[in-house]
């Protein structure tokens, strides 16, 4: 299963209570679902604890069923849960405030939320009808898409309330609200009933972290040993030319200590020539530019 689907799963996990909150989370799937109209309701899923989850809470908050709820997928590996019966819409749409028969304009009616537990409630019911949330493994970021803009425009401003920084765009013809900061995900997750999904998402951006750290290391050791080498290899050949112009044995007897342990280790690094000799790191430092400038002259 996908982090998302993990992450709804959580959700689905959670007690359906009071019915205020029932009422607010299917409000909040009704506003983000595939179809709610005066000619139906339409609800499609490929997620099975959603699917379960929703004849319980219809029943919840109007005490209503599904004309169709399928116990399993269709051909097409989703769940298609509908209401058609005139008097189970108008119950629905009486809850609500709005009017039954005619053509329906779908927006947040506030007054329905009437304790922080209900909003977040809403907003929990539309994350499982139109959220999703990516694999921290692969990037940070959670949408709520929705096809009406001014419910997306409203929910967006409910967030605001909640304390949450959200932002939104257009795809398409589609709404966005979303989020992508990790930070951001995490209190989202964890204020809708899914901390195990946060505590997840938490622990994938420490693995991230520490791997980005240790490769970090590699390459910096990485980068060291070949300044190393280089730096070596133009000690040497500063070496071979006094050899070569016969001023090799004429230098100070310290100098041609440090030559000869260069000599006989091309890639010994200068803290382990100084080691050798028991003397400090910048001695030898100093011997080493001694021998290139000697060679340059």
């Amino acid at each position: 299963m996908s982090f998302s689907s993990n992450a709804k799963s959580e959700l689905c996990r959670a007690e359906i209570g009071k019915r205020c909150c029932a009422n607010a989370e299917a409000y909040g799937v009704l506003l983000y679902c595939n179809t709610f109209s005066q000619h139906g309701i339409k609800i499609v899923t490929e997620h099975g604890d959603f699917a379960l989850r929703l004849p319980k809470l219809f029943q919840k908050a109007f005490g209503v069923t599904f004309d169709d709820a399928p116990s399993a997928p269709s051909d097409g590996g989703k769940f298609v849960l509908r209401i058609r019966d005139r008097e189970k819409l108008a119950r629905i749409f009486d809850a609500y405030g709005m009017r039954e028969g005619g053509e329906v304009t779908l927006h947040l009616n506030r007054g329905v939320l009437e304790k922080p537990c209900c909003e977040l409630s809403f907003i929990r019911g539309a994350f499982l009808a139109g959220g999703s949330v990516t694999d921290p493994e692969k990037r940070y970021y959670l949408e709520l898409e929705t096809t009406h803009m001014k419910v997306c425009a409203e929910t967006f401003s409910l967030l605001l309330d909640l304390g949450f920084s959200p932002r939104d765009m257009q795809r398409g013809g589609d709404a966005l609200i979303y989020f992508n900061q990790s930070d951001q995900v995490e209190d989202f997750l964890t204020a809708i009933g899914a901390p195990l999904s946060a505590m997840g998402l938490m622990e994938a951006k420490v693995e991230k972290e520490m791997r980005n750290a240790i490769n970090r290391r590699v390459n910096c050791d990485d980068a060291n040993a070949t300044k190393t080498v280089d730096a070596a290899q133009q000690q040497l050949a500063a070496i071979r030319k006094l050899r070569e112009s016969g001023v090799f044995e004429s230098l100070p007897e310290q100098i041609k200590q440090t030559a000869l342990l260069r000599e006989q280790d091309d890639t010994a690094p200068l803290a382990e020539i100084a080691a050798m000799l028991g003397v400090s790191k910048s001695a030898i430092n100093h011997r080493m530019r001694k021998i290139m400038e000697l060679a340059n002259r």
